[in-house]
């Protein structure tokens, strides 16, 4: 480990930085441009070093080399987010492919950038994800007159229970979550299904048919429509107004 940054115990608690980097060169510009910010940087040169100092959940954030020795960069991810750490981390890959960035944030990433990078844009996406909320992923999500719970798996419009199939619940999980954006059946096939998104489909339509049958056509009297279709791109869930 090496560590670049000293905490005095008179100065403000500095956040700690865990940069998991195989390449020295690209490790030492990292760390020379994160401690000229003020963090506390620490650095593991090999995946099996930088899981297990990952895991110890001492630091505010991290970033992580997609392809990394011993272990690659994606099961360090994996791993600590099923072990329940929530620390954010930023992907760093020379794979650029839309393939492999939804991977990458599949795995548990919480962003991804590509090399080159510029070290002034790496530092900007780690504040970014440091003003981010601790926990982004809240249990219960609203919208409007929506509410759907994660943890019961039971959603409601109004007083109105939602009789939803698993496949639906998913779905307007994820419509909840970018909610006001438009989504396109790609994102949903991909995100939803976890396949490769094939345009010969009408899967994704029919269940989006069936979903919004039971949102947006099953209360006395109408209700106002919350999902909506978006010629030719996907569709947009919105507050009613």
């Amino acid at each position: 480990m090496i560590s670049l940054a000293h905490d005095q115990e008179s100065a403000p608690r500095m956040t700690r930085v865990l940069v998991i980097e195989d390449d020295p060169e690209t490790a030492g510009e990292i760390l020379a441009e994160l401690s000229s910010h003020g963090f506390d940087v620490d650095w593991a040169a090999t995946g099996r070093d930088g899981l297990a100092r990952a895991e110890s959940g001492n630091y505010d954030i991290m970033t992580v080399d997609r392809l990394l020795p011993e272990v690659d960069g994606l099961t360090i991810v994996e791993n600590i987010r099923s072990s329940g750490i929530k620390t954010p981390v930023l992907v760093l890959s020379a794979l650029a492919e839309v393939d492999d960035r939804v991977r990458g944030l599949r795995a548990g990433g919480d962003d991804y950038l590509t090399k080159p990078f510029a070290l002034v844009e790496l530092t900007a996406r780690l504040d970014a994800l440091l003003r981010r909320p601790a926990d982004p992923r809240e249990t219960v999500l609203h919208l409007g007159p929506l509410t759907v719970d994660l943890i019961e798996r039971n959603a409601k419009r109004g007083p109105r229970e939602l009789d939803l199939l698993p496949r639906e619940f998913q779905l307007l999980e994820y419509l909840m979550r970018h909610a006001g954006q438009i989504v396109t059946r790609a994102m949903l096939f991909e995100e939803v299904w976890h396949y490769r998104f094939d345009p010969r489909t009408n899967l994704v339509d029919v269940h989006m048919g069936r979903l919004r049958r039971k949102v947006d056509a099953g209360g006395e009297p109408p209700e106002p429509p919350m999902i909506h279709s978006v010629r030719g791109t996907g569709f947009v869930l919105r507050a009613p107004s």
